[in-house]
């Protein structure tokens, strides 16, 4: 008795069957990192705590990559269930005697930044040795090593703790037969992905132009130099004589072009923001600068201060473009509030210098909030980074205030010792509000006062300036008499001169 053949239907539901059960498998491979990542639990994200609309997390949720489902066909049945795969990878890094636990740390934060890059994490593997190879960075043996590792996972990607020299990258790709990418390259992409505006989309394509100038490299006879005769072209004879200059060299002065253009647009755009710096220091509006580590919760804590709306996720380098809030103190001065970019380990000089525009929010700034992840498994380490962009800005003669953010994830030993690092810190949590009225007062109390103290006695009819020293200055006492508004108030240079001829 014969078997009825499978209908069209149910050959099609068993292929569906078949992709999806592939998938669950190669979603459920995780190598070792995948419960030590960088980022925080969802469970402990804050999601509408104070942080307003937030209209951008929408579009950048809008368009998600869907994980361990395969792009490789087994046969034509499968072309309408393909789906984007993500990138597989593995993590190694070179770490001399006596760091294993710093390197570590970075390692757990390469991990976390592949993944906000939009990578899934596999494997993660450190080599002991004084100083890395200068040809394959981790050694001839390990790199075989590597390449085993990589092809038992299913690695497509190998992605190196450090910045790696063009020619380690060539030699390490030819032994584990796999794209290898540099930690520089992963913050490179983020950024590329994260940039808004007009001025950090510039920043963004300024730095990679910069990192990618001396890494160009030919691939086979597509860079090869022409030459002139008969052997121009391969010996294609009339019509094929050149210029002598290889391919090469024609993308290094076209990347120098493109390099030259950003760099006047990047300019251009300094006159608007020097205009409204300028109008904030004519009026003596001062400036409170939010600065820190990635993923330590700045846009939060702007949210929990001045409800902005800034967007909030739990990636690194979520917010890349600087965004000033006003805010008003107690007693009815006037001052601003800026979210910088965050700053990372090792992050690229390259953006450093892209990005100096944003940063001069912070070397301008009358007082920094020094934003720190409480929760941090080296909350040291962050606080030195930070120290050394700041330096680099001009700024470390400014006044700063530490803020260690996420209260709400440490204990009672966790902050003694949080607290001898820095004895005047405040320990915040963005999520809770815990100490969020503690802060406003210490930012108040930081607050440069007005530089003249004085007198005066302003007629009714002048309500302009009565209105000017209530905005601008600080008022000790009014009282309003037969004559007129009588005021004792601090101001501003600009503005004691219009109020002289009141003096009482």
């Amino acid at each position: 008795m014969t078997e009825t053949p499978p209908s069209t239907d149910e050959q099609r539901l068993d292929d569906v069957d078949r992709v999806l059960s592939r998938a669950d498998t190669r979603a459920r491979m995780r190598g070792p990192l995948a419960g030590a990542q960088a980022l925080q639990d969802a469970t402990t994200v804050a999601d509408g705590f104070g942080d307003g609309e937030q209209f951008d997390r929408e579009e950048r949720q809008a368009l998600r990559r869907v994980g361990g489902l395969s792009t490789e066909l087994e046969d034509v049945t499968e072309v309408e269930y393909r789906q984007l795969r993500l990138e597989n990878v593995v993590l190694v890094g070179v770490h001399p005697q006596g760091a294993t636990e710093d390197a570590e740390n970075s390692l757990r934060e390469l991990a976390a930044l592949a993944e906000t890059a939009g990578a899934v994490v596999l494997d993660g593997v450190l080599q002991r040795r004084p100083h890395p190879d200068p040809a394959t960075y981790i050694g001839r043996g390990k790199a075989e090593e590597l390449r085993d590792i990589v092809a038992a996972v299913g690695a497509d990607t190998v992605i190196a703790d450090t910045e790696l020299a063009a020619s380690q990258r060539r030699a390490l790709e030819d032994v584990v037969k796999v794209k290898v990418i540099d930690r520089t390259t992963v913050i490179l992409d983020i950024f590329s992905q994260h940039a808004k505006s007009r001025e950090g989309k510039a920043q963004v394509e300024l730095a990679q132009l910069e990192y990618l100038l001396p890494r160009l490299r030919g691939w086979g006879e597509s860079m090869s130099r022409q030459a002139g005769g008969q052997v121009g072209a391969g010996g294609a004879g009339m019509g094929s004589r050149g210029p002598g200059e290889t391919k090469i060299e024609l993308d290094r002065r076209r990347i120098r072009t493109r390099m030259a253009q950003l760099r006047r647009q990047i300019r251009d755009f300094a006159p608007a923001r020097d205009a409204k710096r300028a109008e904030r220091k004519r009026n003596t509006i001062p400036a409170v600068a939010i600065a820190g580590y990635t993923n330590a919760g700045k846009s939060s804590l702007l949210n929990r201060l001045t409800r902005a709306g800034v967007l909030v996720e739990n990636a690194l380098f979520a917010t890349l473009d600087a965004t000033v809030r006003r805010s008003v103190t107690e007693d009815g001065r006037i001052y601003t509030l800026t979210d910088t970019v965050g700053f990372v380990r090792n992050l690229p000089h390259q953006l450093v210098e892209a990005f100096r525009s944003t940063l001069e929010e912070v070397g301008d700034a009358d007082v920094i909030v020094h934003v720190v992840d409480g929760s941090h498994p080296d909350p040291a380490a962050q606080l030195a980074t930070v120290h050394d962009v700041i330096g680099d800005v001009g700024a470390r003669d400014t006044r700063e205030i530490v803020v260690f953010n996420k209260a709400d994830l440490i204990d009672d030993d966790a902050r003694l010792l949080l607290r001898g690092l820095v004895p005047s810190a405040v320990f915040v949590s963005s999520r809770t509000g815990e100490g969020i009225d503690e802060l406003r007062q210490v930012i108040e109390d930081a607050l440069p006062l007005p530089e003249v103290e004085l007198r005066v006695l302003l007629p009714y009819d002048r309500g302009d300036l009565v209105s000017a020293v209530h905005e601008h200055g600080m008022i000790y006492e009014e009282l309003h008499e037969a004559e007129g508004t009588a005021l004792h108030a601090r101001v501003g240079a600009a503005l004691a001169g219009r109020l002289e001829a009141f003096l009482a």
